[in-house]
């Protein structure tokens, strides 16, 4: 499971899909399937929440995640329409 922040997430989602960053952690264990997302007013709010979910176990983010998407289907084609 990867967790990350970014101001462009179409193209930071296309960036792993792509492994454009050859030695990334996504790209070494093959983590393109994007099955959450959040949006946040600021930049420094998204940080905080992304520090916050970090800190949680396993089960709590698959709680979050099914919350949403139970089936973790792929988001990727929901946020290529924008």
């Amino acid at each position: 499971m990867y967790l990350g922040v970014t101001s462009n997430l179409l193209n930071r989602v296309h960036e792993h899909k792509t492994k454009k960053y050859k030695n990334s952690f996504t790209a070494k264990y093959n983590l393109d399937i994007l099955v959450f997302y959040e949006f946040h007013s600021s930049i420094e709010e998204a940080i905080e929440r992304e520090k916050q979910v970090k800190k949680w176990n396993r089960k709590k983010k698959d709680i979050l995640i099914d919350s949403q998407n139970i089936e973790r289907k792929d988001l990727w084609n929901e946020i290529v329409k924008w």
